[in-house]
């Protein structure tokens, strides 16, 4: 029976472990065969990951006037020439059976006046395609796969509990290239578990908490990517960290995005004085891809000297703002600000890790019986830049593809071996809490001012310096004292911060979202920026 935050025993052992439960992770325990035992571990409650504050919608093509190819045109096009097409191809071609599942599983997408499921359209988007659930997607979806997962006797659900480390052959010293399972801290007791498992799934979602200022729930903090990265995976393109345009500023808004579909609804960028510019930057406006709005919105943020700019969609009936965007009317009106009738405050904030751990299109890693599915993974589709709304979509089509591959191995899959329970006989509580907080203020703030919207060589180099030093006092401080989930999550940014600075600094152009002013064009041949933790070597602990 599904459980959730029961005691753990010390040592427990399933089919199939999925570390992280947002949209990624439950739709691979939702399609897997009912005879597999599967465990679902989150770090909060099971619907609180990324997924419940996506907004804007799932792209698909579900309308006669678009295509397929329209839509993977669209994804290349956005991509910078980085895209893998064979990926853009299968996550778009299985879209529309992926939207057929979530609608079969119980999730109430909004309709229009004539019944008919409403589409809308973002930026980089030729064509209304996304699907939505009013501006509260996420929320419908995770808080519906959810409970389609409770209800799965198979499926048991651990709320609590923060992922330490992944469990492979290599680390046991055994022969072979396999994952076995994770150790689990429960932030109940404190007490570090052993779950084994015959396959693993990371779905833990990106790193945006690397930075100073998020859309991102607290638990982005990369642990998926560290984790496989320490385990021996390669990860790529973590360079391309997509800032989303316009997040709400407000000193009491903590990561609270306003979707683009507010753009896509007519919403237009204003600086103080009243103006539109984007038209100053892209022939697209507004509906320009994230990227390059970012960049125009930092740009006259810089000029002007301006905390923010303002996205205004009050010329707009005021029905129609409250039915299609009733979240971010009611949030903002907490705040005192009435979206029907004045301009919205907004600033751009880390919002989704393009890169990550290097998936193919079964969504296996580079380690036997390991999966990585959604943010977390690196599949080809998103290239230089996340098209709006590919995400949720991509969390479904390769969760779907993870089960069916898990379905089809299963039955030549041994259990995993004997592992050894967690050794805390050789540390002690910390009595130095404050250097965690400390350097945790400390990445960030660097993070944001050297390897944030606009990069230079000299402002990566400091970094990488700065991301050094705290490697190793976070490794010193990692072997001496017993593991906490707030030096567990420093760790992992440490560790995934140095990885997009090494990748920034191997990019010697300006594609995408990466863009350095001592590199400004294109070099000729797109490639990939891929580490291999064989022959690269970061000083993460």
């Amino acid at each position: 029976m599904a459980r959730d935050n029961d005691p753990m025993p010390q040592s427990h052992e399933f089919d199939v472990l999925i570390i992280g439960s947002g949209a990624a992770g439950l739709t691979v325990a939702l399609n897997l065969p009912e005879h597999l035992s599967v465990c679902v571990v989150s770090k909060a409650d099971i619907s609180s990951g990324a997924t419940l504050w996506a907004q804007g919608g799932i792209a698909a093509v579900l309308d006669d006037e678009d295509s397929l190819e329209n839509h993977i045109r669209d994804t290349l096009d956005a991509g910078a020439g980085l895209c893998h097409e064979d990926a853009v191809r299968f996550t778009v071609e299985n879209g529309k059976k992926s939207i057929n599942w979530l609608i079969d599983s119980g999730v109430d997408f909004t309709r229009d006046e004539h019944a008919q499921y409403h589409l809308t359209r973002e930026g980089g988007h030729s064509h209304r395609r996304i699907i939505h659930a009013a501006d509260a997607t996420g929320h419908a979806v995770s808080t519906t796969l959810a409970a389609q997962a409770q209800a799965k006797t198979n499926i048991t659900l651990f709320s609590g509990r923060v992922a330490v480390d992944l469990i492979t052959n290599r680390k046991l010293s055994l022969p072979g290239n396999r994952c076995v399972g994770a150790y689990i801290l429960n932030l109940t007791d404190n007490h570090v578990e052993l779950v084994r498992a015959r396959f693993t799934v990371v779905a833990t979602g990106g790193a945006s908490k690397a930075y100073r200022y998020t859309t991102n729930p607290d638990g982005a903090s990369g642990d998926g990517i560290a984790m496989a990265w320490r385990a021996g995976c390669r990860v790529a393109n973590m360079e391309f960290n997509q800032f989303h345009p316009t997040c709400l500023y407000h000193p009491h808004a903590k990561s609270f995005l306003i979707t683009e579909a507010v753009r896509g609804e007519g919403g237009v960028l204003k600086l103080p004085d009243g103006t539109r510019f984007m038209d100053r930057f892209d022939k697209r406006g507004e509906l320009a891809p994230r990227d390059i709005v970012a960049r125009a919105i930092d740009h006259e943020m810089k000029r002007l000297g301006a905390d923010h700019l303002y996205l205004d969609i009050s010329h707009k009936p005021a029905d129609f703002i409250k039915h299609h965007f009733p979240t971010i009317y009611e949030k903002c009106l907490e705040f005192g600000i009435d979206v029907t009738r004045e301009p919205i405050p907004v600033v751009p904030a880390a919002h989704y890790t393009c890169g990550g751990i290097v998936s193919d299109e079964r969504a296996r890693t580079d380690i036997n019986q390991l999966y990585a599915v959604g943010e977390a993974a690196f599949t080809g589709l998103h290239g230089a830049n996340r098209m709006a709304s590919n995400s949720l979509l991509e969390c479904l089509v390769y969760g779907q593809a993870a089960a069916a591959d898990i379905a089809r191995r299963e039955a030549d899959i041994p259990p995993p071996p004997p592992v050894p329970d967690w050794d805390e006989s050789q540390v002690r509580d910390s009595d130095e809490d404050v250097v965690i907080s400390h350097n945790w203020d400390e990445l960030r703030h660097f993070m944001w001012d050297y390897v944030g919207i606009v990069r230079t060589t000299k402002r990566l180099q400091r970094a990488k310096h700065r991301v050094d030093l705290l490697s190793r006092e976070i490794g010193e401080f990692y072997s001496n004292y017993r593991v906490t989930n707030d030096l567990l999550e420093l760790r992992n940014l440490v560790t995934v911060s140095d990885l997009i600075i090494c990748s920034a600094l191997q990019r010697r152009e300006s594609r995408g979202l990466h863009y350095t002013l001592d590199y400004p064009g294109l070099q000729n041949e797109p490639q990939d920026t891929v580490l291999f933790p064989t022959t690269y070597r970061t000083l993460s602990p």
